[in-house]
Order: C-alpha cells, then sequence, then structure tokens
C-alpha cells in the first residue's frame, strides 16, 4: 500500500464552531493561531506514524484507574472560564516546563495567541484546578461546535501522585459531557511507545485512518 506523507500548516486567526470541527476531525492541532497537521515524525531515532486521536463523548467510561484519580482529587476544586493570563499562570508555567528534556517551550504563548487570546482562532476556556486557594493545574480547552479541543495542560509537579495531566483530561470530558459535545480531541500519539501513551488509555477511543481519511475504532 502506498502511504501518502502528509504535512500541512497554515496561519488563521479565527474560524467559525463548525470549521474548528471540521479542521479537528481532518486531523488538524492548532496552537493559537497556528494549525499543523502530518501523519509522519520521528521519535528515539525511529520513523513512526502520527495517530490523531479522539473519544466519542456518548459512549465514553471511566476505567478503573480514572475513577481512582478522580476520587483521590475529591478534596480539590476547579473552575472552567475564559483564558486569564496572570502572574499565577507564568509561575506555574515556568515551574511545569522544568519537565521538559527536549523542546523546552518559552512560554505559554507557544500554545496560545498574543493576540485576543480568549478568541484565537475560536473561544478558548481554560480549566484551573485548586487546592484550597492554590492553583495546582491549568489546562486550555478549543470549543468547536460539537467538538472539543484539549490545548496544552501544565501542573505543579509536587502534587505529582494525584496525576494532574489526567485529571485536567478527566475534567474536561466531563465538561464536554455536562454541555452536550461530541468528540473530545486529546492530540496526537504514536504507533510506537512514546511518552504520548497515555493519551491511548480512554475507551472508546478513534484514531483517524490517514489513507481512508477516515476516524475508526483504535485497536491498539
Amino acid at each position: 500500500m502506498k502511504i501518502q506523507y502528509i504535512v500541512d500548516d497554515f496561519i488563521k486567526s479565527y474560524v467559525t464552531p463548525s470549521q474548528y470541527d471540521y479542521l479537528l476531525a481532518a486531523g488538524y492541532r492548532h496552537f493559537g493561531e497556528n494549525f499543523f497537521r502530518y501523519n509522519i515524525n520521528f521519535h528515539q531515532d525511529k520513523v513512526c506514524n502520527v495517530l490523531p486521536l479522539r473519544i466519542p463523548l456518548i459512549n465514553f467510561s471511566l476505567s478503573k484507574s480514572q475513577k481512582k484519580i478522580l476520587n483521590k482529587a475529591k478534596s480539590f476544586t476547579c473552575s472552567i472560564d475564559k483564558v486569564t493570563i496572570d502572574e499565577t499562570t507564568n509561575e506555574l508555567f515556568d515551574i511545569h516546563k522544568q519537565k521538559f528534556v527536549d523542546n523546552i517551550p518559552n512560554s505559554i504563548y507557544d500554545f496560545l495567541s498574543k493576540t485576543n487570546t480568549q478568541n484565537t482562532p475560536t473561544k478558548i476556556y481554560e480549566l484551573r484546578v485548586f487546592d484550597n486557594t492554590k492553583t495546582i493545574a491549568i489546562s486550555y480547552i478549543g470549543m468547536g461546535e460539537q467538538s472539543l479541543s484539549s490545548i496544552y495542560g501544565m501542573y505543579d509537579p509536587n502534587y505529582s501522585k494525584y496525576s494532574l495531566g489526567l485529571l485536567t483530561m478527566l475534567l474536561e470530558i466531563q465538561f464536554g459531557l455536562a454541555n452536550d459535545f461530541i468528540y473530545y480531541y486529546h492530540g496526537y500519539s504514536y504507533d510506537i511507545p512514546s511518552f504520548y501513551d497515555y493519551k491511548k488509555k480512554f475507551k472508546p477511543l478513534e484514531v483517524l485512518n490517514w489513507n481512508e481519511n477516515k476516524w475508526q475504532p483504535y485497536s491498539g
């Protein structure tokens, strides 16, 4: 079978909610106004296939481990509102970026637009998790008409036992379910073992078949 190499990117400061849905379904991700997609990448000196992933929310079910994560976080509170970049945001970003070994980001604006942050390229919301009054995690969500896109998440590594990266994803999924969204797009993974494998641990899960340009159940 002949595999076509796909790499696309473009800049768009505004898309309608339905256009946002279409782009996500076509395998695009975005940071701010920068949209991109690619089906082949390099990981640990190996060529690998890129797997765009999404969760059909209507059939979503929690695993035992995911239930434990939510249960362990019962003492925390959370809020979801339009994006506010403040001192807390930057402090948490600087703490969180220390976990990176390669491709270390410079600022939160590597992932969000500096211009009209709350609405570029669509409505952008943030989820904050609090331990009493302390912000311990923040994640960013793009809003379509029927779809949510998880853009970026960061957390305080001192709370690593709470799996805050997964917790924010689960809270985003709960938000999507409560607001009748159909799909939750949570990024790319690879067809070889990688640090993105945690994104495959959701059920049900769909993957984009690049060759046929259609979504199908992920069989792992």
